[in-house]
C-alpha cells in the first residue's frame, strides 16, 4: 500500500509506533471538537486522479443515475411537523453511482479491504472493531457529480461516514455542514428551517484536496454538497463499515440506492 498511500505522514501500517498514537489522538480530538477529521492526500493525488480516470468510461456507460426529491430527514413525514413546515422543504439530489461489484481490482477496493484502515477507524471512533459489509452493492461505492448535480441537505442514518475524494471539480461541489444542529433530546426543527433557508451563520464549508480521507459524524450534523459547475466532475468513494460482520442492505434499500438488487 506504500505505492498508493502516504504512510509516512499517516502510519496506519505501524500501529505500535508513537507516530500512530499521535495520529489517533489528533483524529479523536478533531472528531470530538468538530465531528470530523481529514487525512489530507492520504491516497497520493496522482493515484486519486488515475482512479478517477479509470472509472470515468464505466460511469458514462454502466452507472446508476440516482435522482430523487427528499427532505433533510429522508422521510415522507415527521410526526411532530405539519406537512408545510419549512424544516420539511424538498430538495433534489442527483449523482451517478457505481457499486463494489463493478469496482473489482480497483484501488478503492484495495483500500476498503485493507485491515489496518479498519483497525485505525475502530480505534479513533471508539469501537471494539469495524467490519466490511458483505453486501455486493453497498459495501463501497464510487459516486460522480457532473455539472448541475448535487447531494442536498440531509442528516445521515449511520453514525459516521468514510469518504475518499478522487477528483475535485473546477467550481462548486463544496461540502457544507452545520455541526450538531440537533441532539437526541432536541430536534431543533426551527433551527433546521433556518439552515435550509440560508439563515444559519454557523454553517461551514470544507474544500479538500483529491486523495483526502474524510471521516464525518453526520447523524446530528446536516450537510450537503453544492451543485458542481463546469466540465470537471466531482468523484468520491464512499466506504461503509459496520460494528458487526455480515451486514447487508435489504433488497428495497438496494433498489432505491442502486436501481437493482444483488
Amino acid at each position: 500500500m506504500h505505492d498508493y498511500l502516504d504512510l509516512d505522514r499517516f502510519p496506519l501500517d505501524r500501529p505500535d509506533s508513537a507516530a500512530y498514537a499521535n495520529l489517533v489522538a489528533r483524529c479523536k480530538s478533531e472528531m470530538a471538537a468538530g465531528g470530523m477529521f481529514n487525512l489530507d492526500a492520504f491516497l497520493r493525488p496522482e493515484h486519486a486522479q488515475a482512479e478517477a480516470n479509470t472509472h470515468t468510461p464505466k460511469m458514462d456507460s454502466e452507472s446508476f443515475n440516482h435522482k430523487r426529491a427528499h427532505n433533510v430527514y429522508f422521510k415522507k413525514s415527521v410526526p411532530d411537523l405539519s406537512h408545510d413546515h419549512p424544516a420539511l422543504k424538498l430538495f433534489e439530489t442527483s449523482n451517478n453511482t457505481m457499486c463494489n461489484d463493478q469496482l473489482s481490482g480497483s484501488i478503492v477496493e484495495k483500500i476498503y479491504t485493507w485491515a489496518p484502515l479498519q483497525l485505525f477507524l475502530a480505534e479513533v471512533m471508539g469501537k471494539p472493531a469495524l467490519y466490511p459489509m458483505d453486501d455486493p452493492l453497498a459495501a463501497f461505492n464510487v459516486m460522480r457529480y457532473k455539472e448541475g448535480q448535487a447531494l442536498n441537505w440531509h442528516f445521515d442514518r449511520s453514525e459516521f461516514t468514510v469518504t475518499l475524494l478522487l477528483q475535485a471539480p473546477k467550481e462548486g461541489g463544496l461540502f457544507e455542514f452545520r455541526t450538531d444542529l440537533r441532539s437526541e433530546d432536541d430536534p431543533n426543527y426551527d433551527g433546521v428551517a433556518r439552515l435550509l433557508a440560508g439563515e444559519d451563520p454557523q454553517m461551514q464549508q470544507m474544500n479538500v484536496v483529491p486523495g483526502t480521507l474524510n471521516v464525518f459524524r453526520g447523524v446530528n450534523t446536516p450537510h450537503r454538497v453544492t451543485p458542481v459547475k463546469g466540465d470537471r466532475a466531482r468523484m468520491i468513494a464512499v466506504l461503509t463499515y459496520y460494528e458487526t460482520p455480515g451486514a447487508r442492505f435489504t433488497e428495497t434499500e438496494q433498489l432505491g440506492f442502486y436501481g437493482r438488487t444483488a
